[in-house]
C-alpha cells in the first residue's frame, strides 16, 4: 500500500514535468507529419511508417522513463529527500518498489498517448496511400486490420523501455542524472546489437573480441527480441499467444532481476 502511495505520487510527477509534454509533442508531431511524407517504397510506405512510428514511440518513452527515474530517485536522494520520505514506515524497497511503479504508470500514460495517435495514423496513413497511388478507397475492415497488426509492436516496446526502467532505476540509486543516461542509452544500443557482435565475431581469431560479445549478450538484455519493426513492416501478424506472452515473461524476469540488484545498491547508501 505504501508503495503504491509513492507509485501514484511519482506518476503525478511524471506526467506534470515540462519533458512530458516536450516528448508528447515531438513524438506525436513526428508521427503526424511522417503521414504525408513519401518514403519512395513504391506502395509500401504504411510500411516503413509502422517501423519508424513504433520506434518514435519506444525511444521517447525510453527518454522519458530515464529523465523520471534520475529527477526522482538520483534527485531526491542527493537532495536529502529522500532521508525525509524513509524516515517515515517506509522501508527502502518500499521506496524503490513505488518509484519504479510510479513510472511504469508515467511511461503507460506516454505510451498510451502517443499509441492512439500512432494507430489513427496507420488507419488514415492506410487510405491516404490508396487513394493516392491508385484513386481509390480503402475499406474499412482493411484499415483496422492494418491497426490490429501494429498493437503487438506496442505491447513488445513497452516491454521494452520497462527493462530499460528497471535498469535506470537501479543505477539511479547511486549515480546523477548524466551519467545515467549515457549507460541507459548504451544499453539500448548495445543490447539491439549483442546478437549481431555475437554473430559476427563467431571464429574470430582474437578471442577477447570474441568473449566481449558473448559477454555483452549474457548480461545485457536482449532488447531485439522486442524489436517488432522488421516483422510488422514485412506485413507479418505477431501472436499474442506464442510470443507477446513469453516476452512479457522475460520482461517481468529482467526487470525483477534489476530491482533486486537496485536493493543491493540502495541497501547500505548513505542518505545523510
Amino acid at each position: 500500500m505504501r508503495s503504491i502511495t509513492i507509485a501514484l505520487a511519482t506518476a503525478k510527477e511524471a506526467t506534470r514535468q515540462p519533458s512530458f509534454f516536450v516528448l508528447a509533442f515531438l513524438a506525436g508531431s513526428s508521427l503526424i507529419c511522417s503521414i504525408f511524407v513519401s518514403y519512395f517504397t513504391f506502395g509500401e510506405d504504411i510500411k516503413m511508417y509502422k517501423d519508424t512510428g513504433l520506434t518514435t514511440i519506444s525511444f521517447a518513452s525510453l527518454l522519458l522513463a530515464l529523465l523520471t527515474a534520475s529527477s526522482t530517485v538520483a534527485d531526491e536522494i542527493e537532495g536529502k529527500t529522500a532521508i525525509t520520505l524513509l524516515s517515515k514506515p517506509i522501508n527502502r524497497r518500499q521506496f524503490i518498489v513505488g518509484k519504479f511503479l510510479g513510472i511504469e504508470l508515467g511511461v503507460l500514460a506516454l505510451f498510451a498517448l502517443l499509441g492512439t495517435v500512432f494507430a489513427m495514423g496507420v488507419w488514415y496513413k492506410y487510405g491516404y496511400d490508396l487513394r493516392e497511388s491508385a484513386g481509390s478507397f480503402a475499406e474499412s475492415a482493411k484499415r483496422w486490420d492494418q491497426v490490429r497488426q501494429v498493437l503487438p509492436g506496442l505491447a513488445l516496446g513497452f516491454f521494452e523501455v520497462t527493462v530499460l526502467a528497471s535498469v535506470s532505476v537501479a543505477i539511479s540509486t547511486r549515480l546523477p542524472m548524466l551519467v545515467n543516461l549515457v549507460v541507459c542509452i548504451a544499453i539500448f544500443f548495445l543490447g539491439h546489437l549483442s546478437p549481431v557482435l555475437v554473430e559476427a565475431t563467431r571464429g574470430n581469431t582474437l578471442e577477447l573480441v570474441s568473449f566481449m560479445a558473448r559477454l555483452f549478450e549474457w548480461i545485457l538484455p536482449s532488447l531485439e527480441f522486442f524489436n517488432a519493426g522488421p516483422s510488422i513492416s514485412t506485413g507479418a501478424l505477431i501472436p499474442w499467444m506464442g510470443y507477446v506472452v513469453p516476452a512479457l515473461g522475460y520482461c517481468a524476469l529482467y526487470s525483477g532481476a534489476a530491482l533486486l540488484f537496485a536493493f543491493l545498491l540502495f541497501e547500505d547508501r548513505d542518505l545523510a
